[in-house]
């Protein structure tokens, strides 16, 4: 079966940057899914991943356009470190969900663990990076109707 909209993709990667950094892989022993066509992923990964079948390999390079988007200036605010709960160690990249004016809620991404402060950023760590996957499809499947209604593999 190829991927394609409302399919369960099983696959093993490797991402790496410009700088062959590797910054997050699986592997065969624990490979990632998520259902195509659901936004779960960088969309420029899925676009690329779409028409692949079981067995296929490929080394695919998402600009930041299509990843995490291009770096943005001045979007980083410092917030006392007594705001944070104090049953959590902040950790640079973790990920902080704001509630902003209207309710919504809007992802900040540590950058910085002072003494007395943290340091946000509305960017993506991975954001203004050149994304390089290899990856290798290892299942592909048709989502169940719980699955799709879901929005996550079950």
């Amino acid at each position: 079966m190829k991927i394609q909209d409302h399919t369960v993709v099983t696959l093993a990667y490797t991402l790496r940057l410009d700088d062959d950094e590797i910054v997050d892989s699986s592997d065969r022993h624990e490979p990632f899914q998520y259902i195509h066509g659901t936004g779960s992923i960088v969309p420029g990964l899925e676009a690329a991943l779409t028409g692949l079948e079981p067995g296929q390999k490929r080394h695919i390079v998402v600009e930041p356009e299509q990843g995490y988007g291009e770096y943005i200036e001045g979007t980083l605010i410092e917030v006392p470190l007594e705001m944070f709960p104090a049953d959590v160690e902040p950790e640079i990249g973790m990920a902080v969900y704001l509630q902003d004016p209207n309710g919504g809620v809007v992802p900040f991404f540590i950058a910085d663990v002072g003494e007395d402060h943290i340091v946000l950023d509305a960017n993506h760590p991975l954001a203004g990076e050149r994304l390089h996957f290899d990856v290798e499809i290892l299942d592909v499947r048709p989502a169940t109707e719980e699955e799709i209604t879901r929005g996550h593999v079950h």
